[in-house]
């Protein structure tokens, strides 16, 4: 029956017909702190229905812009469709907030008060999340939880303060695991009032995409993912699953197109630099998949982690630094080896050689490196990084919230399901807090092959120990952490930002599938009033 659903689908689009805009739309290598921003035409694309790997029409949607940078305190983002061009023969339609993927990247100073007036031009209502900065609960972004989704053809104003600095993005939490594989993100940074100056900020965006027609109307189904919301407890005995399910878990073939800034390796992003220039790159992972960065040829530190410094980084040379959905990293380097470096994904799949940049010195034409996809590196271990200091939180805190996040993989219904503590969302079980309290999480991941980067809203979370030992490097303070099959992490933070927060997987497909739990606090009320008619699907 599937095959024949497929197939009559097939048929109809081919009667709609499929035509790709011929004008390229590229992101041509960027210097992001020296970008001005651009006036973006208002396109109504509202019958249009774009899908990141669907063979949908594009005969009528404009090509995909350069990523602008808009500073300021008050911005207008417009979700709207486009054709993207991935440099390799592939052109899809995508979501976008303001016609490029990645969207527009917002870079405001520490301490801002900043107005976001997101209009929405799509066919489907949408929100924006702001991942990893604390902002008031009304300003999160989530539907039905904090706000209504923003209809088609409404505009909603977020407003917040910019308080922490660091690398943040932005995304739809609006059926999210659909409308971000479709390109609905962009960046936001934090300029920090004492952050180190640097000569050279760049920002990289790391994604995958599905680029064939069929394998892709497959991937975009997550009906074999998605539980049933009215699902209760599942039952202890479907935690574990046969080798067959197993496979069907962690099969991410489907995204068979990694890109850089929405660029394959056949037109890969360019970072040009000056000899003696002090550069940032800022790694950001907007997809579902972790990824090994290698920098070629350059000693570097990771100075923060998810926009929170690392104490006294040490220098790294011919290491990768994986980079798990939802989480961010800032480098620093020293251009001081003249020529063409390259920044490459060492995944242990093909799609990883298309996920890659170039490092380009003005005046010289020097051909120095080589890409190496498959070399065989150490991988940098940040909970051994950097070196200790005082911090908030330790293993002999005593706590107020003490809760236990068992992170399991079910078989449901003939549906692959993801739980906590075997329930899916909504029926998990929230962690009930007052203002003030200090909580502790363990997280133990005891799917048998899923990774589960588990991400907090409104809040960072201290990690104390991994595996029962406490964590030897810097203080370690993140609002996404990685928890690998097997693995048992601590984490603790204050509640000391009101509402109800959303603590999720950043694989959004097992977020989608059950895997989220709720942060509420004893007393809250939330500031609106939920609209039946308005679809709110907070993941």
């Amino acid at each position: 029956m599937k095959k024949l659903w497929l197939t009559l689908i097939l048929v109809l689009l081919a009667i709609v017909g499929v035509a790709c805009s011929n004008s390229e739309g590229s992101m041509k290598g960027h210097d992001m702190s020296k970008m001005n921003e651009e006036d973006m035409s208002d396109q109504d694309m509202s019958n249009m229905n774009a899908s990141k790997g669907k063979e949908n029409s594009t005969e009528n949607l404009p090509s995909t812009q350069t990523t602008k940078v808009k500073t300021g305190k008050e911005f207008t983002l417009i979700a709207k469709e486009a054709t993207h061009d991935f440099g390799n023969g592939t052109k899809l339609p995508v979501w976008t907030y303001d016609g490029s993927v990645p969207g527009s990247q917002i870079r405001v100073k520490q301490g801002d008060k900043v107005k976001v007036n997101l209009k929405n031009e799509l066919s489907e209502p949408v929100t924006i999340h702001w991942h990893g900065l604390p902002v008031p609960n009304s300003q999160d972004g989530i539907p039905g939880v904090t706000m209504n989704a923003v209809q088609p053809g409404k505009t909603f104003t977020y407003e917040f303060t910019a308080s922490v600095p660091g690398t943040y993005w932005y995304h739809s939490h609006q059926d999210s695991v659909n409308q971000i594989d479709k390109g609905l993100y962009g960046t936001l940074i934090v300029e920090g009032k004492d952050e180190e100056k640097v000569d050279k900020d760049y920002t990289l965006v790391l994604d995958e995409w599905i680029s064939s027609g069929e394998s892709s109307m497959e991937g975009m189904d997550h009906g074999s993912m998605t539980s049933d919301k009215d699902t209760k407890d599942t039952d202890d005995s479907t935690d574990s699953m046969d080798g067959m399910n197993m496979d069907m878990e962690e099969d991410m073939s489907m995204y068979d197109l990694y890109t850089i800034n929405g660029k394959s390796a056949k037109n890969m992003e360019t970072l040009k630099v000056t000899e003696g220039d002090t550069v940032k790159l800022r790694l950001v992972n907007a997809g579902y998949i972790s990824h090994k960065i290698h920098v070629h040829g350059y000693d570097f530190k990771i100075v923060s982690t998810d926009g929170q410094p690392i104490n006294d980084p040490a220098i790294i040379k011919d290491q990768t630094v994986t980079v798990a959905p939802g989480e961010r990293y800032d480098l620093i380097f020293k251009a001081n080896n003249p020529g063409t470096s390259y920044i490459e994904s060492h995944d242990d799949t093909d799609a990883a050689k298309n996920m890659v940049a170039k490092i380009v010195y003005d005046n010289s034409k020097k051909a120095n490196d080589k890409l190496n996809p498959k070399e065989s590196l150490p991988n940098v271990d940040i909970t051994k990084y950097g070196k200790t200091a005082k911090s908030e939180f330790s293993l002999d805190t005593k706590f107020d919230v003490d809760y236990k996040m068992n992170l399991g993989t079910a078989m449901k219904d003939n549906s692959m399901v993801y739980t906590i503590n075997n329930r899916t969302y909504p029926n998990t079980e929230p962690l009930d807090v007052k203002e003030g309290d200090l909580v502790k999480v363990t997280l133990k991941n005891t799917s048998k092959s899923a990774d589960h980067p588990m991400h907090l809203h409104g809040h960072f979370f201290q990690v104390l120990s991994k595996n029962g030992k406490p964590i030897e490097g810097s203080p370690l303070m993140k609002d996404t952490l990685n928890v690998k099959p097997g693995e048992e992490y601590v984490v603790a933070f204050k509640a000391d930002n009101p509402g109800n927060w959303m603590f999720h997987c950043h694989d959004l497909h097992h977020a989608s599938a059950g895997m989220v739990t709720e942060v509420k606090y004893k007393g809250y009320k939330a500031s609106f009033t939920p609209d039946s008619k308005a679809n709110n699907k907070p993941e």
